[in-house]
């Protein structure tokens, strides 16, 4: 089966995100990727929900919504808003995260959990049954075009085996770093679906690096 491609916005052109998102929508792409950040968990700030109403307004691909932020169950209301299919909070940022997961449920989006390069599989075990995804960290979260982190291939096989040993569905999603070179290997390894910020928007022709994403 094909892997999944959510190509990043947070590397998009925002003096042309019409542009960007128009190529998105023309290009084999499966989802939207779209990075929500707060300052506080991460180092960063990205956009708002503004933006993203815009965003979601340009394009007809299921949006893949990942709050990198404290208290995101606070926003579960606003990410349903945009038409969000995916509602992605991070296993870091949320104390009660099996509530804040039937919380998402009950918005009518499919939830899933991300966990941080530091944060070990095993610690989803509890959980891993009630997730539609788990997205893996592959560097650390808050600023785009950062270099792969190694052992997320290894964590990649380590959720893998997780999800068939607890008879899971869970899809494994992997963010950060991901190219031609390094998307080979994480298919290889398990994953489902490759997020790409940089390795799209900086290619020369980026709908060609969608197709070529696809096909690995």
């Amino acid at each position: 089966m094909k892997p999944l491609i959510s190509p990043s916005i947070l590397s998009a052109n925002f003096a042309n995100l019409a542009a960007d998102m128009k190529m998105i929508n023309e290009s084999e792409a499966d989802w939207v990727h779209i990075d929500i950040m707060d300052g506080v968990f991460v180092p960063n700030i990205s956009f708002g929900f503004p933006v993203l109403k815009y965003v979601a307004e340009l394009t007809d691909k299921p949006l893949d919504v990942h709050l990198m932020i404290v208290q995101p169950e606070k926003f579960i209301q606003e990410v349903k808003d945009l038409g969000a299919e995916i509602m992605n909070v991070h296993y870091e940022a949320c104390p009660h995260l099996h509530r804040v997961i039937q919380q998402i449920k009950e918005a009518g989006m499919k939830p899933a959990v991300t966990i941080n390069p530091a944060t070990p599989v095993s610690l989803l075990k509890d959980i891993i049954k009630d997730v539609h995804m788990v997205l893996i960290m592959s560097v650390n979260p808050g600023f785009g075009g950062q270099k792969f982190i190694e052992n997320a291939i290894n964590k990649v096989k380590e959720l893998k085996a997780l999800i068939k040993e607890s008879g899971s569905n869970a899809m494994i999603e992997v963010d950060g770093g991901v190219n031609l070179e390094t998307g080979k290997r994480l298919i290889e390894a398990g994953a489902d679906v490759l997020v790409a910020g940089s390795a799209i928007f900086k290619a020369t022709d980026p709908k060609e690096m969608i197709l070529k994403m696809k096909n690995l």
